[in-house]
């Protein structure tokens, strides 16, 4: 007999595999309706494979293949593309904003097909450092992550110490670096990520943080004089805080804190900003002015991360 109740709660019964603690093999009848529940159907292989109660995830550290031998349209997933890097100081009163965590892109009931996918997982934004004697270099864009028709771009790069830089652009959906300490502005974010905070110009030269998946980058100054602003915050998937903005700093120095999992702002004048954590797409703190070059430098973004879960019994 045909299925006869095709929501509960507001969750088509596909999306069901048991009702208290019973599964639809077990269940004739609903409030005397037939009933039919969840028939798990995705079977695939690829990248590093964990059971979460009734559900296996297929998390991709690093680019490889998803294989799906029987498709099904009740998978979700976390595209998270790799953070910016934090940018670094220059010579005189120049400091580096904090870098842009990568875009992400999540959702629920996603059809894959009995195929083989590529999956990408962006890079870490390189690290802004000093050239020439005396320029702050911007930190570089984040590596772009993909699977199937999603891409999720890197986060933008910290604004270099130098002259008048605002946060390095991003030219899609991620979030913005910060600027370096000059006024100089943070940048936008994208459709999926916010905007870096501004930079502040005279005094202390406090510089913007990064933009992160939960909050844009604060504005340098805003916990005070001589003190770079924190990185937007970072937002939970599968358990783990990922996405966030990487730290600003200034020329006292005072570094910004960087969004969970992201690289704070440099700390004293003789250490550089600190590197996001790998595979959480935050961005990388910014350096402050003074000692060696390596010491003037931003921190490394953190690299993106591909995740895929369904629901299989």
């Amino acid at each position: 007999m045909a299925n006869q109740v095709a929501k509960i709660n507001g969750i088509a019964i596909a999306n069901i595999a048991k009702l208290n603690g019973k599964t639809d093999a077990n269940i004739a009848k609903l409030n005397g309706r037939e009933f039919t529940g969840f028939t798990p159907t995705i079977v695939a292989t690829g990248g590093t494979v964990t059971t979460d109660g009734d559900f296996k995830v297929h998390t991709f550290t690093s680019s490889g293949t998803f294989s799906v031998s029987t498709g099904g349209n009740h998978a979700e997933y976390l595209v998270l593309g790799g953070g910016g890097g934090g940018g670094a100081a220059g010579s005189g009163p120049f400091t580096g904003g904090g870098g842009g965590a990568g875009a992400y892109m999540t959702a629920t009931g996603f059809t894959v097909a009995a195929t083989t996918y590529s999956i990408t997982v962006g890079a870490a934004g390189a690290l802004g450092y000093m050239s020439g004697g005396y320029n702050g270099n911007a930190g570089f864009i984040g590596g772009t992550s993909v699977f199937s028709s999603l891409t999720a771009i890197g986060g933008g790069g910290g604004g270099g110490g130098t002259y008048w830089f605002s946060g390095y652009s991003v030219g899609g959906n991620a979030s913005g670096g910060g600027a370096a300490g000059r006024n100089a502005s943070g940048t936008s974010g994208g459709t999926h990520g916010n905007a870096g905070g501004y930079g502040y110009g005279s005094g202390y030269y406090e510089s913007g943080g990064g933009g992160g998946a939960g909050s844009g980058g604060e504005y340098g100054r805003t916990d005070g004089t001589a003190q770079g602003g924190d990185g937007g915050a970072a937002l939970t998937f599968y358990s783990v805080y990922r996405g966030g903005g990487g730290g600003g700093t200034s020329t006292s120095p005072g570094g910004g804190t960087g969004g969970a999992g992201a690289g704070n702002g440099s700390v004293n004048t003789t250490s550089a900003g600190t590197g996001g954590a790998v595979n959480r797409g935050g961005g990388g703190g910014g350096g402050a002015d003074g000692g060696t070059a390596a010491q003037h430098a931003g921190g490394l973004g953190g690299s993106g991360v591909v995740i895929i879960r369904y629901q299989f019994q």
